[in-house]
């Protein structure tokens, strides 16, 4: 059983913060939700490395909104539908496409800078878009640009003060209601911050993954702490993987974008073989589950670790004006995308799932939001529609702060002393569980899965949970419990949902079973599992 706090503490032996609003996390729906809420209320945000490390930086491709002429909200939603495979919301997305462009005006004026063409923005067109809808900055630094410019604005604002290098342990909760979270100072002094409203903006859990496209920071933190506490956790099984990292010797697995096959890039197998058209219509441009389990069934009917991804067609000057980041990153491997079939292969890239909230961010506990990865707010359905992770941190950020304005003063609780039974520290070095934990999800829990890899991996997973009864004192034995936590779950998720849909794929249940399985899978710590029937087939039409 994981254990409600991970530390024993007495609140009345701690010091106490007390401020209005506390934002956990810093990618764009931290640093978005932080400005926002900034204009009327003190705002705390608390990062567990620094403002420009999260999984926003890292974000290549751009912005979904609807901004061209030729498109429309409509066309944004039946798009965001058909990726979603049937598990969207439809009210959510209708919120997306609709307060978007609204959104991304925000950003603007905060002095994000997307880029012109002849004074117009420069859109593209992205995997599963039938439009060109998406924003990019620097040609495919978009999420470098989104943090630079709310980062700068952050520090600058009187109202927000930032606690760098902090880790939250846990929630603090009584009676279904959050009034704050433990943390635990960079010299391992803890601390009682107590907050009117509490936003979880923790980004995801890519570090479950032995090969993920996410900084080290994504170990699944807010998922956990949220479980832990009480609230919903919701579709964690739908993990989505990116068709296209690069995947080359002493490189990391670096992200070429979605938006190099948007602009026309093709996909080889180390045969030379062009192969999108046996697996889909849409060819490169078809929703990345389907692209990422095309390119696996090709790296395994030809016995390789990787494919190619071909952008030769295009000139060097326009793929360094496009693709920069993208273009010297590979070079510095050796490798010219201009002039080189570069080696990709899938990696870890987004969760769909997270913390169940409703249209305005609010979870199953009093006075705590999510925004972000971290979030389920039933935008994604079963797999997410490129560039729209970006939208939906802002629209909702922006909507979190309409419900926090109506919160009451929060009252002080009870003074709470949480203690039990621990051992010393774990004997096994959490480097090496972490990785034991990493492999055990690749191999069992990955693009493919099936009942007897998935029981097997869950039973090596609970060999593990002797770590929630040692002594836990680093902010690496934290992030171990809580991958652990989002592994049980995940795991158990893709267990107990017996067909394919989005980014869950068992090759013993292949089709999607929208008679059994056009529901939601939603844990609570203190009730187990519920399978709760999506409640808008609308969603259906047809289209999916």
């Amino acid at each position: 059983m994981i254990p409600r706090y991970l530390v024993d503490f007495d609140i009345n032996k701690l010091p106490q913060v007390h401020i209005d609003v506390m934002v956990i996390g810093a990618g764009i729906a931290g640093l978005f939700t932080a400005i926002k809420a900034s204009e009327n209320y003190s705002v705390l945000m608390v990062t567990k490395k620094s403002l420009l490390d999260s999984n926003t930086r890292y974000a290549q491709g751009g912005i979904a909104a609807v901004i061209a002429d030729d498109d429309s909200p409509d066309y944004h939603l039946h798009d965001t539908l058909v990726a979603g495979a049937g598990l969207c919301s439809h009210e959510a997305v209708d919120v997306l496409v609709h307060e978007g462009p609204a959104g991304v005006r925000d950003l603007i004026k905060m002095g994000t800078q997307f880029d012109l063409e002849d004074g117009e923005f420069a859109l593209t067109r992205e995997g599963a878009h039938s439009h060109r809808r998406i924003l990019h900055a620097h040609g495919d630094a978009t999420g470098a640009e989104i943090v630079r410019s709310l980062s700068e604005k952050t520090k600058l604002d009187p109202n927000i003060e930032i606690w760098d290098d902090h880790f939250i342990i846990d929630l603090i909760t009584e009676n279904g209601e959050c009034f704050g979270a433990l943390v635990q100072k960079p010299g391992g002094q803890r601390v009682v911050v107590r907050a009117n409203a509490t936003i979880l903006c923790t980004g995801g859990a890519g570090q479950l993954y032995r090969y993920t496209t996410n900084p080290e920071i994504a170990t699944g933190d807010g998922i956990a702490i949220a479980y832990r506490a009480g609230a919903l956790i919701q579709d964690v099984e739908f993990i989505q993987f990116h068709p296209t990292a690069l995947c080359y010797p002493g490189a990391p697995r670096f992200l070429v974008s979605e938006a190099v096959r948007g602009e026309g890039a093709i996909l080889r197998n180390i045969l030379g073989e062009r192969f999108m058209e046996k697996y889909h219509p849409q060819l490169e441009l078809a929703p990345r589950d389907i692209v990422a389990r095309a390119i696996v069934d090709e790296m395994e009917q030809t016995k390789s670790t990787f494919v190619y991804i071909d952008f030769t067609h295009e000139s060097e000057e326009t793929v360094k004006h496009r693709f920069p980041t993208i273009y010297e990153f590979c070079l510095s491997y050796g490798l010219d995308l201009s002039s080189d079939w570069v080696p990709v292969a899938p990696a870890a890239h987004y969760m769909m799932g997270g913390v169940k909230t409703d249209l305005y961010g609010e979870t199953a506990i009093a006075r705590l939001f999510a925004c972000g990865e971290v979030s389920s707010t039933g935008v994604h359905g079963a797999n997410r529609l490129a560039s729209n992770s970006l939208s939906e941190a802002i629209v909702f950020g922006r909507r979190i702060l309409e419900r926090i304005d109506k919160l009451s003063p929060i009252e002080l609780v009870p003074a709470a002393e949480q203690s039990s039974t621990r051992n010393e520290h774990a004997k096994q070095p959490i480097v090496e569980k972490r990785l034991k934990l990493q492999k055990i999800m690749l191999r069992y829990v990955g693009l493919k899965r099936n009942a007897k890899g998935l029981e097997k991996g869950y039973e090596e997973l609970k060999r593990q949970l002797s770590i929630f009864e040692t002594s836990l004192t680093k902010r690496e034995d934290f992030e171990f419990a809580n991958l652990l936590t989002c592994a049980l779950l995940t795991t158990e998720a893709a267990l107990i949902r017996k067909e394919s849909r989005g980014g869950h794929y068992r090759d013993d249940f292949p089709e999607k079973d929208d008679q059994v399985w056009r529901k939601h899978t939603v844990f609570s710590r203190e009730n187990g599992i519920t399978e709760v029937q999506i409640d808008d087939v609308r969603a259906t039409n047809g289209i999916n």
